[in-house]
Order: C-alpha cells, then structure tokens, then sequence
C-alpha cells in the first residue's frame, strides 16, 4: 500500500522529490560494464562478498548491467565465471548488452564481422583460440572465424546469451543496459535503445517513472542524476569496475581499487 503511494507520488512530483527505495529487506548491488574484465570481476565479486557478511537484509541481488564480452582479453572467462557459481546465497539478474547482441549477430553473419571487430570483436574472438581475423579482413576468413567460433563457444555460454533479460525492476529502480526513450512508458521500451541509446537519454531531465540504472556509456566516475545513475566506469580502460549498493534510500559503491565508497543519502 505505502508502496504504491510512493511510486504515486514520484510519478507526480517528478522523479528526485521522494527519495527512490529498494525493496524492504532488500540489498541491491548493479554491477556495471565487465567488458573482457575477468580479474576485475573477481576482485570485485570478493569485495562484494566481504560487503554483505553480518548484512541484515533478506535477499541479495546481484544484478549485471550487460557488456560481458568485448575490448578486454578475457571475455571467455567472463563468461565462464557468471555461468558457474559466484556469491552463496546470493540471487543474479543477468542483462543483455549491445555487445552480446553483436556477439550473437556475428554468430549468425559473417559479415557483420566487419562491424564488430573493431569495437571488441578480436579480443572475444582471441579469448576462444580464434584468430583468423588478427591480420586479415577477407570475407572468407570471417567465414572461417564464425564456423570455429560456433564450433567452440561452450553449450553454457550459449544459452547464457540467448536468454539474457532486457530489463528488471525492483523497487524504485528500473535496471537496463543503455538507457530508455524519454516520453515512453518503461513497459513499452523498445530494444534498440534499452541497449543502445545515448544522447536522449542521457540528456533528458524528465522523469521517467523510476530511476534508471544503466551502464553503456563510460566516465571516469559514477554519475549521479535525480532520473538516472551512471555505473560504467570503464572497467576495460580505467581498471575500476564498480557495483552500485542500493538499501532503502541509501546508495554507496563497491569498487575494484576503492572497495566500499559511501555516499549521501538518497534525495
């Protein structure tokens, strides 16, 4: 009931006026783009549990913004990583990105290897064995990397991809990989900028029913708006992957070189 009530009155008051609530007995961590990063991942999933040991709260979720794959050198083990086990008792959320898009495209279109070489296709590719593409980009070569690369990508990293989510909600926040469309209600969100948005997004200051969690846009710091929050921080570059703590109407940061940041409630 009071609940409801909130969500009313931050639809009418503009998203900032009522400050955004996880669920009740609820610690959320939004963790933001991986991108080929398996040593980070790790670090970051040991600070993570260290965080919530003596934790009060319920459940833990872990829920990953998307960008798995792509311009590290460990995409394969990235994957390995989140299709094994990772926190005890803890539940995931697991989104799709632009890039497992591509990935998934390149699966299906040599051609479009074109395309995804060269924002982080290599590196996946180098990350299976598969190196066709290093110094070539004749058509039948990209034939020839997609043919292996369908032979080698294990049956788990597969199913991983193809069943990756869009979106989740919970609480106050909606969780996607991009961004949303301003003027569009949050059920009717399209793929296209759920995964790749930027500009509208980014600059709207509207309301958007909830806040938005979002990852695919990189900046050095975590960016904190009243309808949006920023968690890419470049992980691939900077070396800093980040997790995004929401309990009740507290936010603070989980980062790879800063461990637990606090931050103001909230507002």
């Amino acid at each position: 009931m009071f609940g409801g009530l909130v969500s009313r009155l931050r639809g009418a008051l503009g998203a900032g006026s009522v400050p955004a609530h996880a669920p009740e007995d609820t610690r959320l961590y939004a963790i933001g783009d991986i991108h080929g990063r398996d040593d980070l991942l790790a670090q970051l999933l040991d600070l993570i549990a260290a965080d919530a040991k003596g934790c009060a709260a319920k459940r833990n979720i872990l829920i990953f913004l998307g960008d798995y794959v792509d311009r590290g050198l460990q995409s394969c083990e990235v994957l390995d990583r989140l299709t094994g086990d990772l926190i005890p008792g803890f539940e995931r959320v697991f989104l799709k990105g632009n890039h497992e898009q591509a990935l998934l495209q390149f699966l299906g279109d040599a051609a479009f290897g074109r395309t995804w070489k060269y924002y982080g296709g290599l590196e996946t590719l180098h990350s299976y064995g598969i190196k066709e593409l290093t110094l070539s980009d004749d058509p039948k070569d990209f034939e020839r990397a997609r043919e292996r690369f369908n032979e080698v990508l294990p049956k788990s990293h597969r199913r991983f991809l193809e069943m990756l989510p869009l979106s989740v909600e919970f609480g106050d926040y909606f969780f996607t990989h991009a961004g949303v469309r301003p003027g569009i209600a949050l059920h009717r969100q399209i793929e296209e900028d759920l995964l790749w948005i930027r500009d509208d997004f980014l600059e709207s200051g509207s309301s958007f029913g909830k806040v938005v969690v979002h990852g695919h846009t990189p900046k050095e710091e975590v960016v904190f708006r009243s309808n949006r929050i920023g968690v890419d921080t470049g992980a691939y570059m900077t070396g800093v992957l980040t997790a995004l703590v929401l309990e009740g109407s507290a936010r603070r940061l989980v980062q790879t070189g800063g461990g637990s940041v606090p931050l103001a409630r909230a507002s």
